[in-house]
This record gives structure tokens, C-alpha cells and sequence, in this order.
């Protein structure tokens, strides 16, 4: 299991910097119960192993003038690994394409989008999106509203695990 290669207090000092980013060393050390000396190193090895991949602000798209989030389900022509990574790439570089993945099954890629209005998002779909190389179909589905959005892993399942398998 990859979490058993972090013993207890790296896992803890994830699951508090999953939870607040922001917190000062001395807290984050104070929380995990180690001195800060220590736990810095920690925390700068666990950002080189590429536990930690950044940190970033939480920012509310809406309060922004974002009101539109579209997810859409892209099922491509070919599958052939270079037309998969060509697309990946081109999602990289569209900024209303927040998230992309890839999927098994029936829809090659899911998008997650954001726009400022409803017109925006459907400029973006016929003038870019559509006619892209490969793009076979797309299919979307409007937000109403989000019940939940939460980052990261669960430590708590992480935890139980570990102390089930020992």
C-alpha cells in the first residue's frame, strides 16, 4: 500500500496541510507534536518526494463572475496514445478547461469547465472545443449547484487501513 511508506506524523502533516495550507510551521509542528526544526525538513521532503504537488488558494469561481461550470464528456476519434496525448495538451492550454481526465468506458475525457456566462461557455464549445482534431462527440451537463468539494484524500480511510493491515 503507498501510504506505508509514510510513517505517522508525515501522514498527519498532510492531512494538516491538506486542511489548512496556510498554517505557519511552528503551528503545523505544534499539531503534529514535533518541534519545528524537524518538521520543516519534513515537510520539504515530502514536497521533493512529490507528496505535497503545490499549494493553492480556494477560490469561489462564483463571487468572481464565474457563474457557469460545465462538465463535458468528450469521446474522441482514435484512442492511438499520440491523438489521447494531443488532446490532453490541448486542454492544457484552453483556460476554461479547469480539470481533465481521462476515463474508461464509453467517454474518452471528462472536462470540467468554468465560464462567465452560459454564451461564453457555448463560444468556447462550437468555436474550440467541437472543432478540435479527433473530437468525435461531446457531451454536457450545466452545474445547478455543488454538494460537495473537497480536496485531496481521506485520512481518516487512509488510517483505519494501515491499522487494519497491522
Amino acid at each position: 500500500m503507498a501510504g506505508t511508506r509514510l510513517d505517522p506524523i508525515d501522514r498527519k502533516i498532510l492531512a494538516e496541510l491538506q486542511a489548512d495550507g496556510r498554517m505557519t510551521n511552528v503551528e503545523l509542528a505544534k499539531r503534529v507534536g514535533i518541534s519545528a526544526p524537524p518538521c520543516l525538513r519534513r515537510v520539504r521532503t515530502l514536497e521533493e518526494a512529490g507528496y505535497i504537488k503545490g499549494y493553492h488558494a480556494d477560490v469561489d469561481a462564483r463571487e468572481l463572475g464565474f457563474e457557469v461550470q460545465v462538465f463535458a464528456m468528450v469521446g474522441l476519434q482514435s484512442q492511438a496514445e499520440a491523438d489521447l496525448s494531443a488532446f490532453e495538451e490541448q486542454c492544457r492550454n484552453w483556460p476554461l478547461v479547469r480539470e481533465c481526465h481521462m476515463l474508461n468506458g464509453e467517454v474518452d475525457f471528462v472536462l470540467k469547465c468554468v465560464a462567465p456566462d452560459l454564451s461564453s461557455f457555448q463560444s468556447f464549445l462550437t468555436s474550440e472545443l467541437l472543432t478540435t482534431d479527433n473530437v468525435g462527440s461531446v457531451k454536457t451537463s450545466l452545474v445547478i449547484r455543488g454538494a460537495k468539494d473537497e480536496p485531496g484524500v481521506p485520512f481518516d480511510v487512509l488510517e483505519e487501513r494501515l491499522s487494519q493491515s497491522d
